[in-house]
C-alpha cells in the first residue's frame, strides 16, 4: 500500500490533499486517460478511513499527526460526503413530486385553462374569452380581434369599466356578422390613459389538449391548443369551462 505523509512528515499537506495526490498517483500507474472505466476510480468515505488508520498506525512517533487536524479533516470528508448523499435523495424527492403533479395535472386534459397572453385558438363553434387587468376606472374600452396575418377582423366596444379584473368575450363573428373559420387569433383590449391609448394586460381562456413532464427540469408542461409551445402548469391562472355563445370555445 502507498504510504501517507504525518501532519509533520516530509509530504506535508492535508490528509484530502494527500489522499487526492495518492488518488491521482494510481491513475497514472494504471495508465487512466480519463477515460471511463468499469469500477471505482474514486475514493469514498470508506477508503479514506482506511487510509487513515494505516497512517495512524505508521505515523512518525517523534512528529505524531495532530489531533485537531485529523479531526478537521475527518469531518471536512463526511461533511462532502453527506452532502452528496442529500442531493441524491432530493433529486429522487423532486421526480416522485414531479410524477405526483403530473398525476394531477391529468384531470385538466379537456378543460379550459386561463393562461397569460392575447394569443387563443377559436374552435368552428363560439369564440373567445379572455380577462383584462384594468389599472384604473374607463369611460370606454375597446377590443381588437386579428388573424395570424395580423389582419384587423372585427373592432367593438365594452362599455366603460371600473378598475381591476374583467371577462371579455368575442363571439367568433366578424363585423358583417358572419362567423370566422376555426383558427388561432388575436385579441387586444384597449383605453385611454392620460389622453394615450393603451394595451392593457390580457389572460386567454384555451383548452388543454395533454400534459408532459417537461425536459427533466422538475416542470409539469401542458399542450394547449393553438399553442406552439406547451405552458407550465404553474402559469395557469384558473381552471373552468369557458363558454361563448353556448358552445366551448376548445
Amino acid at each position: 500500500m502507498n504510504p501517507i505523509d504525518g501532519a509533520g512528515g516530509a509530504g506535508g499537506g492535508s490528509y484530502i490533499d494527500q489522499l487526492k495526490a495518492l488518488q491521482e498517483k494510481q491513475r497514472t500507474e494504471r495508465g487512466d486517460t480519463g477515460e471511463k472505466v468499469t469500477g471505482q476510480t474514486d475514493l469514498n468515505q470508506e477508503d479514506f478511513l482506511s487510509l487513515l488508520t494505516k497512517q495512524l498506525a505508521n505515523q512518525d512517533p517523534f512528529k505524531p499527526v495532530d489531533n485537531e487536524q485529523m479531526i478537521a479533516q475527518m469531518a471536512s470528508f463526511a461533511t462532502v460526503d453527506g452532502i452528496g448523499k442529500m442531493n441524491e435523495q432530493f433529486g429522487s424527492l423532486n421526480a416522485a413530486m414531479t410524477s405526483s403533479q403530473a398525476l394531477q395535472a391529468s384531470s385538466l386534459v379537456g378543460q379550459d385553462v386561463l393562461v397569460p397572453g392575447n394569443e387563443s385558438f377559436k374552435a368552428a363553434a363560439g369564440g373567445i374569452a379572455a380577462m383584462v387587468k384594468l389599472p384604473q376606472a374607463m369611460n370606454d374600452v375597446m377590443v381588437r380581434i386579428q388573424n395570424e396575418q395580423g389582419q384587423l377582423l372585427k373592432n367593438f366596444s365594452i362599455g366603460a369599466k371600473s378598475p381591476g379584473d374583467h371577462r371579455v368575450e368575442w363571439d367568433g363573428l366578424d363585423d358583417s356578422g358572419n362567423p370566422l373559420p376555426e383558427g388561432k387569433y388575436t385579441m387586444n383590449v384597449s383605453g385611454f390613459v392620460d389622453g394615450k391609448s393603451q394595451d392593457f394586460e390580457l389572460s386567454t381562456y384555451a383548452n388543454v389538449n395533454s400534459v408532459l413532464l417537461g425536459n427533466g427540469d422538475g416542470n409539469v408542461m401542458l399542450n394547449i391548443a393553438g399553442y406552439t409551445s406547451p405552458v407550465k402548469l404553474t402559469e395557469v391562472l384558473e381552471v373552468g369551462n369557458a363558454n361563448v355563445g353556448g358552445a366551448s370555445k376548445g
